[in-house]
């Protein structure tokens, strides 16, 4: 079956305008690195798709999202605390980030492809009530609802090497057994948003069901590789049903906002794992997201070469 990339000029509009880190020129930086390779000949390329706004009570609070549509009319604030601009269409760029990746998980369920990557995605630290770090909606969160309640999906697992903890994903199922966590990021007393501690393994009946793995400044391959087998053998423990990757390119060294030194070989090895894993666990089911990078050759590198792993 195919691997499916979701490319299209109304999933770049997720972007911020005027110099912002989180630019809308992230996609075509991908998109034009993924033409220069000859993948866009091998993939299934498949266009945007907006969900319906009610999609994202699944996850987040009515109030917010009757917040994000105000301010999308207005364009004007900021949704966090000053990180997270409002922008004219802004709740319509979010529901189409959010939509591609439920149309990703319904292909994939629906074995009309066994893999897809959505590159604008992967908005980890959006909280249920909240924006934050770049990110409106948590589509990561609204897939993991979304699977659970039309698909009777519980056990799903998610796995994130960005350099930024996955907080919106991690505190939104933090006491969620059925959801197996994985996180290698930045030690947080060095980066945004400061949490993502060892110690912090899940609350309640999830305890032990959360594996977070803080890294120091300019870990790099070596250090990504002395820790990646835990990952493995932990997301294997969970038997998980569906699996999901947050592959950010912020931990390629270069970043201009972290301090990690991965390559693009660290991101392609994590595709590739666990995409053999998911044939093994939960019969192929693996959906990627881009997630941050900001150095735009970095994330061109980094997510081809999650692709490449998904067509090996």
């Amino acid at each position: 079956m195919s691997v499916r990339v979701y490319c299209g000029p109304t999933l770049g509009r997720y972007g911020f305008p005027d110099g912002h880190p989180f630019g809308p020129d992230r996609l075509e930086a991908f998109r034009q690195e993924l033409a220069r390779r000859g993948l866009n000949q091998q993939v299934e390329l498949a266009a945007p798709v907006p969900c319906d706004r009610r999609e994202l009570l699944r996850f987040h609070a009515a109030d917010y999202v009757e917040r994000v549509e105000r301010q999308s009319v207005t364009g004007e604030g900021y949704l966090d605390y000053g990180d997270t601009p409002a922008f004219p269409g802004v709740l319509e760029a979010g529901l189409t980030v959010v939509g591609s990746v439920l149309d990703a998980g319904r292909a994939i369920l629906a074995r009309r492809c066994e893999t897809a990557f959505i590159p604008i995605g992967g908005l980890h630290h959006a909280r249920r009530d909240a924006a934050a770090g770049f990110c409106v909606f948590n589509d990561i969160g609204v897939l993991i609802e979304w699977l659970r309640a039309e698909h009777a999906v519980r056990r799903i697992a998610y796995v994130d090497i960005d350099a930024h903890h996955g907080d919106g994903v991690y505190y939104g199922f933090e006491n969620d057994p059925d959801l197996v966590f994985a996180d290698l990021h930045e030690d947080g007393r060095f980066l945004y948003p400061g949490t993502g501690g060892a110690e912090e393994t899940g609350t309640g009946a999830a305890i032990g069901t959360k594996l977070n793995i803080p890294l120091p400044p300019g870990a790099n391959d070596a250090a990504f590789h002395a820790v990646w087998p835990r990952v493995e053998e932990f997301v294997r423990a969970g038997q998980p049903e569906f699996v999901i990757l947050q592959a950010g390119a912020d931990s390629v060294a270069g970043d201009p906002l972290t301090h990690m030194r991965f390559t693009p070989a660290a991101h392609r090895h994590a595709a590739l794992r666990l995409r053999a894993l998911a044939r093994e666990c939960c019969q192929g089911r693996f959906v990627a997201m881009g997630g941050g990078g900001y150095d735009r050759a970095n994330l061109a590198a980094a997510w081809c070469g999650v692709v490449e792993a998904m067509l090996a």
